[in-house]
């Protein structure tokens, strides 16, 4: 079963969050895909992740930058793992067509807007998509402090 973390952002927006994210995946030596609802999204997200951090760095590139295979991190609109990626994070609406084609994942994560409501009906179905597949699902809430706590 792949484990699959859906992230309920209530506080803090994407752009705080998915960095922190990237950069413990890397550090856990695993390479992340970042798939985006399209490729405005993309484009800022590449942006994000070049100037998020003065102290640090997120190798990364988006589709189409070079050769897909040698980036720690791919940022792209289209399905498929061309990185090797085992962890995928899912932004901004965007949703695996196929959750069965996952299962040799470490780890799937969704992020969604809790403040908008097309986002948490959309998540909900993911959900529900995900478990039907038999992955190990997870729901995550920010706290008042800003922290994630996994949900029962």
């Amino acid at each position: 079963m792949t484990e699959t973390l859906f992230y309920h952002l209530e506080r803090r927006s994407l752009e705080e969050i998915l960095p922190g994210l990237v950069e413990k995946s890397l550090q856990r030596g695993w390479r992340a895909a970042i798939k985006t609802d399209s490729a405005e999204r993309s484009d800022a997200l590449d942006t994000l992740l070049w100037t998020c951090d003065d102290q640090s760095f997120l190798p990364h590139a988006q589709a189409g930058d070079g050769d897909p295979a040698g980036q720690p991190v791919l940022i792209s609109v289209e399905e498929g793992n061309p990185n090797s990626a085992q962890v995928v994070f899912y932004v901004g609406g965007a949703q695996p067509s196929d959750w069965n084609g996952l299962s040799n994942m470490a780890r799937i994560v969704l992020l969604f807007d809790g403040r908008d409501e097309a986002a948490l009906a959309s998540a909900r179905a993911a959900w529900k998509d995900a478990k039907g597949c038999g992955h190990d699902v997870t729901y995550w809430k920010e706290t008042p402090s800003g922290k994630f706590e996994k949900q029962n």
